[in-house]
């Protein structure tokens, strides 16, 4: 083979550059921190925090299918079996009230953009 050694070299900066977005964009990034700010009654969320932080788009689909599709307007904890209106505005937003704060900042450190706010009111600052 002619050139082999300018044709490996071409290859590994060809590797190096087509990767480096990669290494540098996970560089000294820290996903498990989003400084969000949670309300001050934790405890009275419908979900232990793990569950909500992991489960909350899920949950939130099937309480929107279960609301529309099935007429069914009550959860039922499993953390503790008490009942809950099934409302993204009425139950949620009445502790999760800051939007800013709470919401967006995580959405946006973890680069999600879910679709809630196309039809739900986007709630402002705590009442």
């Amino acid at each position: 083979m002619y050139n082999a050694k300018a044709v490996i070299a071409g290859i590994v900066i060809f590797v190096v550059l087509a990767s480096s977005p990669f290494w540098l964009g996970y560089r000294g990034k820290n996903y498990t921190s989003t400084g969000v700010v949670l309300p001050k009654d934790e405890k009275s969320c419908i979900e232990d925090t793990e569950f909500m932080r992991a489960q909350h788009m899920r949950l939130l689909n099937e309480w929107r299918d279960e609301a529309l599709r099935n007429e069914n307007r009550v959860y039922v904890s499993a953390k503790d079996g008490r009942k809950w209106t099934i409302s993204l505005q009425n139950t949620c937003v009445k502790c999760h009230n800051n939007y800013q704060e709470f919401c967006e900042k995580c959405h946006v450190a973890n680069s999600v953009y879910p679709y809630c706010w196309t039809c739900h009111i986007i709630p402002t600052e705590g009442k």
